[in-house]
């Protein structure tokens, strides 16, 4: 009877376990999930979401490599992650040496530096796009022209600096995000590798070249993965700055993740849209797996 009992407890503790982690599962079942599975199906099918589904192999793959418009969203991807990643990487790290020194009202820099990243797109792209506005009345454009003495520029407007103004939002954007996650790794050095270095007569540069960039190996591997996947998934900024597809930035800033979103629901080709999407997971795989792999061969030399 004891034994019975003691089951039925441990039955009764399961099922209350399982009551906990249900309503998660059962979330992530439906909303991610399912749709994988189904992008997965549909990127070897053809289908508008009212007509049956028609297999069509993988003519939907080869479909995109002919495609202009899908050819130019992913190289205006990889160009905006080419540029993007270093330029954070650098950035971040620069304004976390610098937020790490003693200095009066570090805290209040810091959070400055930190609040573009929380605050809200829609309200910052407004702020941008009035400072960055192609006319001779833009912030920008007149302190270019009365300070530099250079013509002013269309920035997002112009299919020749669209990019470049996309690239110049989002290090300003994300630079605080990554900022803080350098300073935990900068504040994780021991001092005592300071001071042997500067024991050795080893000046500023020869402690950041020796000691900090070695010792921030980690938290930079962590930080060009965590960048690349969010490049490759860009949309949203370009959205609010180049106005999505439409206008004449259409070429130049249209991207991979608004391509799918534009098949699958503006033009309704499903199975072009879930192969777009199994191309993209694809890329930034093996791109994180040859960090992951160059990561590995730097730890063991």
């Amino acid at each position: 009877m004891q034994s019975q009992s003691a089951q039925k407890r441990k039955i009764r503790q399961t099922l209350v376990a399982y009551s906990f982690i249900a309503p998660n599962f059962i979330g992530f079942a439906v909303f991610t999930l399912g749709p994988i599975i189904m992008a997965f199906l549909l990127a070897f099918a053809e289908w508008d979401g009212n007509n049956p589904l028609k297999f069509v192999g993988i003519s939907n793959f080869t479909g995109l490599f002919t495609n202009d418009r899908f050819m130019a969203s992913l190289k205006n991807t990889i160009v905006y992650s080419l540029f993007t990643v270093p330029f954070t990487l650098i950035v971040a790290l620069g304004l976390a040496i610098l937020l790490n020194q003693k200095i009066r009202a570090r805290t209040f820099f810091r959070t400055v530096a930190f609040f573009p990243y929380v605050a809200s797109l829609v309200a910052v792209a407004a702020v941008w796009n009035m400072l960055f506005t192609p006319a001779k009345g833009g912030l920008i454009n007149q302190l270019l022209m009365n300070v530099l003495h250079m013509q002013p520029l269309k920035w997002a407007a112009s299919p020749k600096t669209v990019m470049f103004t996309i690239v110049l939002f989002s290090i300003w954007k994300n630079m605080g995000y990554y900022m803080v996650i350098y300073l935990a790794g900068l504040q994780g050095i021991s001092e005592d590798l300071y001071e042997a270095a500067a024991l050795d007569g080893a000046g500023a540069l020869q402690k950041f070249r020796y000691v900090t960039l070695p010792q921030l190996k980690p938290t930079t591997f962590f930080v060009t993965i965590m960048l690349t996947i969010s490049c490759f998934k860009i949309y949203d900024i370009v959205y609010m700055l180049a106005g999505g597809s439409n206008g004449v930035v259409n070429k130049s800033a249209t991207v991979l993740v608004y391509y799918i979103y534009e098949e699958a629901f503006r033009n309704w080709h499903l199975g072009s849209a879930s192969a777009a999407a199994l191309v993209l997971f694809a890329i930034v795989l093996i791109v994180t797996l040859i960090q992951f792999r160059g990561e590995k061969n730097y730890a063991n030399d």
